[in-house]
């Protein structure tokens, strides 16, 4: 008996330290499961899209809480991890998961979404600026220019990936009528930067993969984020596209977003078989095993925010075919949603008891 009541305690101390020990990168769970209950509302599934909606924000909190635990817990590691060009931009996961939660809950309770979106620009300012200063100023003996740029990897999109869910925000909300001018400009503009920083991120990461910069680790998870930030990128635009009439930021830059928005389109669907083919070669051909990792949830974003841009981009636009492939895009993106979800489980289940 004694040791039947004891044994939860144990395991509850167990959960306890990986909770305070989540990876930066943890909020990616909730960007991943938000955005694939958009997909399902594009499909028509009501209640699975509201399930996921409610699973994402549930994450949210959970995860926020831990968070705020580990910084009083593990300041140091905190940091460490923030100065970290591989696990920094990790933190931008929660800008992101803020504003896709927030646009989840728009048709139901607006009051949500803007209450996020406001949370969501105070940390976008202080990790978009903070993580790369926090690179560009080191002082430690040693450090140079050539290990900066080959520590460039997937995980930096996510600087892209949290501007343009600011953008997707502004946009989002201006269609309510209030203030429709003001964030119009901002979700331009942010999108604006996004672009820019898209532009400039590719040509180093690019620059890494063409130069053998990828051959000791081989192609990670994270790297799809290369195409989650083209997809988002499009999702925000074809959004701007959409604002109210009469709006003027719209008349002076919406050729150039419906433009840019579609060759983005483009380009992040050319990525899709050349990461598949990375994940065959670090699979089938290195051998590497498959095992479930908060990384994988990198790979589920970037799927299910293609498949809702693609989709509403072509809807749009009056594109049907775009649109078509968005939508059987969707049914992808749900299935890799419920695998990954299954791994995740089944990982907890068996950490759990090994301990």
């Amino acid at each position: 008996m004694m040791t039947d009541n004891a044994e939860p305690a144990p395991r509850l101390a167990v959960s306890l330290r990986w909770w305070l020990r989540q990876p930066p990168a943890a909020f990616s769970f909730v960007m991943a499961t938000g955005i694939v209950s958009a997909a399902l509302t594009d499909a028509g599934w009501q209640l699975a899209s509201q399930i996921l909606l409610w699973i994402a924000a549930g994450g949210l909190v959970v995860l926020t809480v831990g968070l705020v635990g580990r910084i009083l817990s593990r300041p140091r590691e905190v940091v460490a991890n923030f100065r970290n060009p591989h696990l920094g931009f990790g933190y931008l996961t929660m800008v992101a998961a803020l504003n896709v939660v927030g646009a989840g809950f728009h048709e139901t309770a607006p009051v949500v979404t803007w209450w996020l979106a406001a949370l969501s620009v105070p940390l976008w300012l202080f990790l978009g600026y903070g993580v790369p200063l926090s690179m560009m100023l080191r002082t430690e003996v040693g450090d140079s220019p050539l290990p900066r740029l080959l520590a460039v990897d997937g995980t930096w999109f996510l600087w892209v990936v949290s501007t343009q869910s600011l953008a997707v925000a502004a946009a989002t909300l201006a269609g309510d009528g209030g203030n429709a001018r003001i964030l119009s400009d901002a979700a331009v503009a942010f999108w604006g930067i996004g672009i820019m920083l898209y532009l400039t991120l590719t040509t180093l990461v690019i620059l890494r993969l063409l130069t053998g910069g990828e051959n000791a680790g081989g192609i990670v998870p994270a790297n799809w984020i290369f195409m989650g930030a083209t997809a988002i990128t499009v999702l925000a635009g074809s959004m701007i596209l959409h604002l109210p009439r009469g709006v003027p930021v719209l008349d002076l830059a919406g050729p150039t977003v419906g433009g840019i928005s579609y060759l983005l389109w483009a380009f992040g669907l050319w990525w899709v078989p050349l990461l598949v083919a990375f994940g065959i070669w670090r699979h089938m051909v290195r051998k590497e095993p498959l095992r479930y990792s908060t990384a994988l949830w990198s790979i589920v974003f970037p799927l299910g925010m293609f498949s809702v841009a693609t989709f509403r981009f072509g809807d749009v636009n009056d594109m049907p075919l775009v649109a078509v492939i968005g939508s059987w895009a969707n049914w992808v993106a749900v299935a890799i949603w419920a695998l990954v979800a299954a791994g995740m489980i089944r990982a907890a289940t068996v950490f759990l008891r090994r301990r």
